[in-house]
């Protein structure tokens, strides 16, 4: 299965000098774990509830005045959307990550994360399990 057929298309995405507070409130409005950081309307790295719960609130500093560029995870992990999840799945294992952006050639797709990931593959397994059988012992 193809990265494209499981990522989320809804994005969320936030220039890099906006709050973090600004972030926040989108991803909360949006139902999201991450915002997407924009450069000149381009993909440069990636800001989730972790980043503000432990770059932010943790260290008390007020969300208000830091940046989404101060805290964000950069340069951003990506995958291209006809990647394969396990393909996926083993660069956030390699970066030890949860979400990945979807981009090609600088263009952002979406967001996919492990969850999703985890979604897809268990019907995709079943699928391909199903077809194993099949064959064994109706085409054998």
């Amino acid at each position: 299965m193809k990265v494209s057929e499981a990522m989320d298309e809804e994005i969320v995405t936030v220039d890099e000098n906006a709050p973090v507070a600004e972030a926040a409130a989108k991803m909360s409005e949006k139902g999201k774990g991450c915002v997407i950081v924009l450069r000149q309307c381009r993909p440069i790295g990636m800001v989730t509830e972790r980043d503000v719960t432990y770059k932010v609130v943790a260290k008390g500093l007020n969300p208000r005045k830091v940046k989404v560029g101060e805290v964000m995870s950069t340069p951003l992990i990506e995958v291209d959307p006809d990647a394969d999840l396990v393909t996926a799945a083993k660069i956030m294992e390699k970066h030890k990550i949860r979400r990945l952006a979807v981009v090609r050639k600088g263009i952002l797709y979406g967001v996919i994360s492990a969850l999703d990931i985890a979604r897809n593959l268990e019907g995709y397994v079943e699928s391909e399990v199903r077809k194993i059988l099949k064959y064994a012992f109706f085409m054998a």
